[in-house]
């Protein structure tokens, strides 16, 4: 569930409404997860006490290159955010989008901010920008800059540096022909955003996402459960090393 604001702020009354619909739908034995902005900390702990799965909030490029991109909320900002939901015991769900102008250095910059953030976020989405058009970069057309080649190479950099976690396919996919988007959940995709609507953009068809993942011989996971264990990481292969940040890195 989402919401087009920079942070819930003092919208009580909304909020309201929002926690109730957590509620609803957990009571149907589902995974909630919401994206609302800027949250405080005490905010965080009502939407776990309601029953919140997970929460979205992007960092979206590197720190370097943020401030060309963004300026209602800073990086830091974000972090916060990050960190209130963290804390309250709520999954992360945190990534950022391709064809922002950036160079190849910021996509990895971003990477390593997330790789290096005291837990792995449980999801990482990857977006390739949909062009809006009346915003800033609606009058570039920079999503033909982000192929599937650009998509493959961030999914399975992701997949090599965050072993356990959920890499998304996300906002973009209608630009990717089933064959594309094939490629990318070889390189290490395990996951999309299933429904005909994003927050702001068009998505495919629940059935025919149905139909291309029959086609390719993929099951979805039951609620509530994590990704199974990679069996390299199971039989010992493979170790699990976590770094951490400096505390003042993206201050």
């Amino acid at each position: 569930m989402g919401a087009a604001w920079r942070e819930l702020g003092n919208k009580q009354n909304a909020f309201n409404h929002i926690l109730d619909m957590v509620r609803g739908v957990n009571s149907m034995g589902l995974e909630v997860c919401c994206t609302l902005g800027m949250l405080t900390s005490e905010q965080a702990k009502q939407l776990k006490e309601a029953g919140l799965s997970a929460y979205n909030h992007n960092l979206d490029t590197s720190p370097e290159h943020y401030p060309k991109v963004i300026t209602t909320r800073s990086y830091e900002d974000r972090l916060q955010t990050i960190a209130n939901v963290r804390d309250a015991g709520i999954s992360v769900c945190c990534g950022g989008i391709l064809g922002l102008g950036e160079e190849d250095n910021d996509r990895v910059g971003l990477l390593h901010v997330l790789a290096t953030l005291p837990e792995h976020p449980e999801s990482v989405p990857i977006n390739a920008l949909v062009a809006v058009e009346g915003t800033p970069l609606g009058e570039e057309d920079d999503i033909d800059r982000v192929d599937a080649f650009d998509m493959a190479r961030m999914i399975a950099t992701a997949r090599i540096v965050m072993p356990r976690t959920m890499v998304r396919l996300s906002a973009g996919r209608m630009s990717f022909s089933h064959a594309e988007q094939y490629l990318m959940f070889q390189a290490g995709a395990n996951s999309i955003f299933n429904g005909d609507k994003l927050l702001t953009t068009a998505n495919p068809e629940f059935d025919e996402d149905q139909a291309m993942f029959q086609k390719f011989g993929f099951r979805g996971k039951p609620a509530h459960k994590g990704p199974l264990l990679a069996p390299a990481e199971s039989t010992g292969r493979v170790q699990i090393t976590k770094y951490e940040a400096k505390k003042e890195q993206y201050a």
